[in-house]
């Protein structure tokens, strides 16, 4: 008698870990978001304010362009670069660029440059001529500066697929 009333207990126990392995288990099966090609916004960030926003420390930004797809090549079409105001400031890539698979394109904004300022981006294109993983595209900015050091990354985020 006393197994049968725990029985409910245990089927609800079932229950329980079923609701809580299902969306695991749901975002394992889930397929990659392949893509032929898109335009990627990055944050970035020239300096940053300290102590009460008179001081600013200045930063190193590194933007890489990782593709992330280990058969099929990409082509980065463009990297554009933009102040806090969204003014453009300088195109980075002057001719397409092809990113074998697993490989890395990197662009490096000296410390001394603070053109960006504290908004900073980067707008950055890629094209495949077959669908591909979609490249992972994130800056990283470092900074030495008064008896400290600082760095932090800021991913990009898709903000436009290209048409078929």
């Amino acid at each position: 008698m006393k197994l049968v009333r725990q029985f409910p207990l245990f089927k609800s126990a079932l229950v329980a870990l079923a609701l809580l392995v299902a969306p695991l288990t749901a975002a394992v099966a889930e397929p990659l978001p392949f893509s032929t090609g898109q335009t990627v916004y990055v944050p970035s960030y020239s300096h940053i304010f300290v102590g009460n926003r008179l001081k600013t420390f200045d930063l190193t930004t590194s933007l890489a362009i990782r593709n992330s797809d280990p058969e099929t090549p990409i082509t980065v079409t463009r990297v554009d670069y933009y102040d806090a105001s969204g003014r453009f400031i300088r195109a980075m890539l002057k001719t397409p660029f092809v990113i074998r698979p697993v490989s890395t394109l990197v662009y490096v904004i000296d410390e001394s440059d603070k053109t960006g300022g504290v908004g900073a981006s980067f707008l950055v294109a890629w094209r495949s001529s077959k669908k591909a993983a979609p490249p992972i595209v994130e800056s990283v900015m470092i900074g030495t500066g008064m008896q400290q050091g600082i760095s932090f990354t800021s991913r990009g985020q898709v903000v436009r697929e290209a048409q078929p």
